[in-house]
Formats: structure tokens, C-alpha cells, sequence
């Protein structure tokens, strides 16, 4: 009897997925076209794509335009600057202006415009009474060879 039973659970069991009303359906009874289904993932992927396209696009376009008004900005200030060495070897300056930051002066190598020549700057103004007052400080008490570059 025991096996009777087993016999016919598993009789039940193999023929259930071959019957027509489980052919052709899946959870919950819904019929499934895998070839609809395959589709509408491609149009996911398809619209998912163009989305990230899109705001990379946007992304970049917002880069530009933080960098050219960062750029725009610091070409508006700091049009006066106290320099305090020029070379036509930039490595020059760049130690010159690890000396100067030693020092504690926030310094900048500005490339010279129309020539090859690297600046080294420790401050910068935009108020040209502000920089000749400064000058002469730097003139009078740390280096006697400082003059006033002007960026246009």
C-alpha cells in the first residue's frame, strides 16, 4: 500500500507538467512570451543607456561651465602680483616657490604672458594701491629685487 501510494504521487508528478492546462503558464497563472519579455528588456536596457548618456552629457556640460567661470574668476581677481623671481626654467621656479611657501606665503608660478618665462608670485591684489604698498614692504624687508606684474 505504501508503495501503491509513492507510485502513484510520482505518477501525478510527472504527468502534472505535461498537461495542456500547465503548458504555456508560469507563476500565478499568467501566460509568458518569452520573446515579449526578452524585448521589453532590451527597451529597458535601450532607455537605461540613453538615461546614463544623457547625464554624462550634463555632467560634462556642467564641468565646462564650472571651469571657464573658475577661470573667469581668477583672471578677475589678483590682476596685481608681487613676483619675486622669473625664470625661463620652470623647475627654478617651482623651487623658488617651495621657499616662499616655507615661509608661510600662498604662492603662485603664473606663466608670463607672450614669453617663456614663469613668475613666481606670493601675493596678489586687486586694488593696485594695496600692491604697491605691499611691494614696498617686501622691498624694504625680504627681497629687494620684487616688482609688480600686472595681468590683463
Amino acid at each position: 500500500m505504501r508503495h501503491l501510494s509513492a507510485v502513484i504521487l510520482v505518477a501525478i508528478l510527472i504527468a502534472m507538467p505535461s498537461c495542456k492546462y500547465f503548458k504555456g503558464r508560469k507563476l500565478f497563472g499568467k501566460k509568458v512570451d518569452t520573446m515579449a519579455v526578452w524585448h521589453a528588456r532590451q527597451d529597458s536596457i535601450r532607455v537605461a543607456d540613453s538615461i546614463k548618456d544623457a547625464q554624462a552629457a550634463l555632467l560634462a556640460r556642467e564641468n565646462a561651465r564650472a571651469d571657464s567661470i573658475s577661470k573667469a574668476a581668477e583672471e578677475s581677481r589678483n590682476k596685481y602680483n608681487i613676483i619675486v623671481g622669473s625664470f625661463l626654467t620652470p623647475a627654478y621656479a617651482v623651487n623658488l616657490s617651495g621657499v616662499y611657501n616655507q615661509k608661510g606665503y600662498d604662492t603662485h608660478i603664473i606663466q608670463m604672458e607672450g614669453s617663456r618665462f614663469h613668475l613666481v608670485s606670493v601675493e596678489a591684489y586687486d586694488n593696485i594701491g594695496q600692491a604697491f604698498t605691499r611691494l614696498k614692504y617686501f622691498q624694504d624687508n625680504i627681497e629687494n629685487d620684487a616688482w609688480i606684474y600686472i595681468r590683463k
